[in-house]
Parts: C-alpha cells; sequence; structure tokens
C-alpha cells in the first residue's frame, strides 16, 4: 500500500468518524455520557482489551500452524506482527481490503514463499468468513423470533450481512474447488469490461488476472489433502471470533450491570458483526454503531451511550491503536532485520 493511498484511508477514516460522532451524540448531554464512563471499573475494560489482542493472536496461531505445516520456518513472533499489521490496516480500509497485502509485504521482507504466504492468507480469509456465514445460518435457523425483538425494522440489514457472506464465501469456493469454471468466468468478465470501454485493454491485466486464478489452484489441492488441518482452523477461527464478541458483555459489566448473561450479549454482538462486516466502510463505521443504538436499548437502557462508547472504543478504536503500534514495531523488528542482512551482504 502506498503512503497516498494510506493517508487517503486515514483521512477517509477521520471524516467517517467525525460524521457517526457527530449523528450518534447530536443534541446528547456528553458530560453525563463522560462521568458513566469514568465511573465504569477499569478492572473489566482491562479483561475487554486482553480479549481483544487475544483475538488478533488467534490469527498469528493459525498463520504459525499452517506455515510450518508448509515447512516454512517462521517465528511466532513474526506471525503475532504479522496480524497486527493485517488488522491494523483492515480497520483502516474500506471492507478491510488493506491488511492481506501488507501482510505479504512484511512476509515477503522475511524470505517467506509468496505462494506459501498466498495460500496461508487464503485459507485464513475463507475461514473467517466462514465462521460468520455460520454463525449466520444458526442465527437465522435457531434465534431469528429472538432477534426480531431486538432488531425490529433492522433485520433486512442482518439477511443482507448474511446474504453478503454467503456470496463471497460462494465465490471464493469456487475459485478453490471449480478453477478452471471461475478462471473462465473472470476473464470472460475481463474482456466484456474491455469490449463495452469500462477498462482499457491491456494484456498486463489479463496476465495478472490469470496467474492470480492459477494461484487457486494450489488452494484446493491443500483442501483436499489436509482437511484435518482445515477443520482445526475453523475450529481456532470461531473461537477467536467468540472471544471478541465477549467485548461488549465486559463493558456492560464494568458498568455495574446484571440480568443478562454473556452468551445473550455476545450473540448480539456477533448479529452486529455478520451484518456489517462486506459493507464497504472502515470497521463498518456508522452502520455498526446504528445497529448497537437500536439492539443493546433493552441490555444497557439509560447507559447504552456509555456502552457503545465503551463497547466501540474497545472492540474497534483499541485494535486499531493497539495494532497501529504493533506495526511500527514490525517496520523496526523486519525492516530492521531486512536493513541489517543488507549491510552484511555488502
Amino acid at each position: 500500500m502506498t503512503g497516498k493511498k494510506t493517508i487517503f484511508n486515514l483521512i477517509f477514516l477521520a471524516a467517517v468518524f467525525s460524521l457517526t460522532m457527530y449523528f450518534v451524540f447530536r443534541g446528547e448531554d456528553i458530560e453525563k455520557i463522560t462521568a458513566a464512563v469514568r465511573e465504569a471499573d477499569g478492572r473489566y475494560l482491562i479483561v475487554g482489551l486482553i480479549c481483544v489482542v487475544l483475538f488478533i493472536i488467534g490469527e498469528s496461531v493459525i498463520i504459525f500452524y499452517m506455515m510450518r505445516t508448509l515447512g516454512a520456518k517462521v517465528k511466532m513472533s513474526h506471525c503475532a506482527l504479522y496480524s497486527f499489521v493485517g488488522f491494523f490496516f483492515s480497520c483502516i480500509t474500506p471492507s478491510a481490503t488493506g491488511g492481506q497485502p501488507m501482510q505479504i509485504y512484511y512476509m515477503k521482507k522475511d524470505k517467506l514463499p509468496i505462494p506459501v504466504t498466498t495460500l496461508v492468507l487464503m485459507i485464513v480469509t475463507i475461514t473467517y468468513k466462514a465462521v460468520l456465514v455460520f454463525i449466520g445460518i444458526l442465527v437465522c435457523l435457531f434465534g431469528r423470533d429472538f432477534l426480531r425483538g431486538y432488531l425490529g425494522d433492522f433485520m433486512w440489514v442482518f439477511y443482507l450481512g448474511v446474504g453478503l457472506n454467503v456470496f463471497c464465501v460462494t465465490l471464493m469456493m469456487t475459485l478453490v474447488f471449480a478453477p478452471g469454471l471461475a478462471k473462465w468466468l473472470m476473464v470472460k468478465g475481463l474482456k466484456i469490461m474491455e469490449h463495452i470501454r469500462i477498462m482499457k485493454p491491456r494484456k498486463e491485466r489479463l496476465k495478472k488476472l490469470e496467474e492470480s486464478m492459477d494461484q487457486y489452484h494450489d488452494t484446493a489441492a491443500f483442501w483436499a489433502s489436509h482437511k484435518r488441518i482445515i477443520l482445526n482452523v475453523f475450529l481456532i477461527t470461531f473461537v477467536q471470533r467468540c472471544i471478541l464478541f465477549t467485548v461488549t458483555y465486559w463493558v456492560y459489566r464494568s458498568l455495574g450491570l446484571h440480568g443478562y448473561n454473556i452468551a445473550v450479549v455476545s450473540i448480539l454482538q456477533s448479529v452486529i458483526s455478520v451484518s456489517v462486516d462486506m459493507l464497504p466502510l472502515p470497521g463498518g463505521m456508522g452502520i455498526s454503531e446504528t445497529l448497537y443504538m437500536v439492539m443493546f436499548v433493552p441490555v444497557f437502557g439509560k447507559l447504552l451511550l456509555p456502552s457503545m462508547l465503551l463497547s466501540r472504543g474497545i472492540a474497534y478504536y483499541g485494535q486499531m491503536l493497539i495494532s497501529a503500534l504493533m506495526t511500527c514495531v514490525a517496520h523496526i523488528v523486519i525492516g530492521g532485520n531486512v536493513r541489517k542482512k543488507e549491510n552484511i551482504s555488502c
């Protein structure tokens, strides 16, 4: 990701954040909200922050596990840094599109084979989305009436989120298990866009597309011969995501509230994640806050706004700040190692 693109994404993030804060807190008593936030029990908030870190580390465990399975020599500490880099750039880019390219960039600095890193991150992405689809379908099948009591007229947002995630996972699985068909469709689509002059014809673009499609063949081969590993990755990912969903519950407890158990609060938070994951906004900003304000009224009552401030502050903004700090560490540690090797070779 270029410096100019990063600056643009940060400006876009700041603009969306400012608009979100304006519409959420417009006409509210800011002093009362901040007073409630200050009175929150810090011990539970620390547990929430720990959950955010464990969520990020969960991905690094998967990367380390799969890299070792594929015979790549990699340090667990570096896998953790790859994850922090990925989550930081995912936080600041629409639909989390910037995370994996930057992870590959730092993995390349560590001299890891590009085909291996691409394969690992592709499987991470598929299982990450598949877990959301699994949760969304479970809620649709067994908790639709329960959820309607909290979402009301906003049920369509949840169905849209489930539908988009199902489409995304189906597309990726088609690319994996029917690479010939997927390659034909993608190349045909590109040629149609060039023919109707939406895009200018370029041989380099077609070549890159064909090469990228060939990578899915390796993914299919790995998937077919390592079913147990894929299952383990799915289970780790499921636990990883559930840990993050509990952050709202720890906020609930920090405000001195009781009555709702951790399962109910976490399921409601998971519904928000399923609903906004595929929307083209950094971290689902704006729509996440809107859904929170609708769903958690019965849970938090008068403390709804302070709870949202704390929950989003820890789960998204806290995640972004921690990841930003560790991205700087990655730049020093991994980038520094590259510079040392270059100096030694000279």
